[in-house]
């Protein structure tokens, strides 16, 4: 099927049909990976999975911790 992009906002959208949200279990709302292959020129998406307790624990420090040193951990990569 061809599917057009959209302008939303200052990204771009392209609308999914109904039968193919149905085929891969999506609902509006729900979560996708997005993966694209340059070299291909193919776009997939797929439903995310669903991180665990701990794994999503470690994401969220992960996260406090480049925030907290974001300056720092930049000027490390600059050299």
């Amino acid at each position: 099927m061809t599917q057009k992009v959209l302008k939303v906002g200052s990204s771009a959208a392209v609308t999914i049909p109904k039968k193919s949200l149905k085929e891969l279990g999506l609902k509006i709302g729900d979560e996708v990976q997005v993966d694209v292959d340059q070299r291909r020129k193919l776009v997939s998406i797929t439903p995310a999975q669903n991180l665990s307790k701990e794994d999503s624990k470690i994401a969220k420090l992960t996260l406090a911790f480049i925030e907290r040193y974001r300056k720092d951990l930049e000027s490390l990569a600059d050299k």
